[in-house]
């Protein structure tokens, strides 16, 4: 069975990231997210596990649990890996220009989401010093806090009316297959050699 697995530097255990093509085995129980080796089935769900930023195409073997966002094996071998940071900021630039339109963003946003690294830079070099950036990001994170809460507040509120709770649970389960299918698209791509 074909999966995914993100790595960082060693595997959780602290042992190094085998090559591709050595299989490791596992001989113990197998206990989803405790013992055993794990991997998911869609790229997408692998992501919320991710250690790391190396994304491998794994073949899965021997006994396997699976469950709804992964998997756990006795025996797991790297097909192909790849560097998936830029993958992966590529994909997240997607998805905020997706909703970009919902507030006006500045120019150095728009320019960046647009892929010019360059552009944000410099205009918080310019505009910025290492306080100003930490004050600013806790003020971010203090407004964040109170617009999650008062989204919170709001979504509690709505969700009397079932109706509205329904379309709501319809429109975010429509959004997060909407952007597992395009994350699932781009992975295939990088991989396309090995599928």
């Amino acid at each position: 069975m074909k999966a995914w697995h993100f790595v960082g530097d060693t595997l959780r255990d602290g042992s190094p990231i085998p090559d591709d093509g050595v299989l490791l085995k596992h001989a113990g129980s197998l206990i989803i997210c405790k013992s055993g080796l794990h991997a998911s089935l869609h790229p997408f769900d692998a992501l919320q596990f991710a250690p790391g930023g190396t994304l491998c195409l794994v073949e899965c073997g021997g006994a396997i649990i699976e469950q709804p966002d992964k998997i756990v094996c006795t025996e797991r071998t790297i097909i192909a890996r790849m560097d998936a940071d830029p993958l992966l900021r590529y994909f997240a630039r997607q998805q905020a220009l997706s909703v970009v339109h919902l507030w006006n963003a500045p120019q150095a946003v728009l320019d960046f989401l647009a892929g010019d690294d360059a552009a944000w830079d410099a205009s918080w070099a310019a505009a910025l010093d290492a306080a100003q950036a930490a004050a600013l990001d806790a003020a971010l994170d203090a407004a964040l806090d109170a617009a999650q809460a008062a989204a919170w507040d709001a979504a509690r509120a709505a969700a009397l009316d079932a109706s509205w709770a329904v379309a709501l649970d319809a429109a975010l389960d429509a959004a997060l297959d909407a952007a597992k299918n395009d994350f699932e698209l781009l992975v295939h791509i990088a991989f396309e050699d090995f599928l």
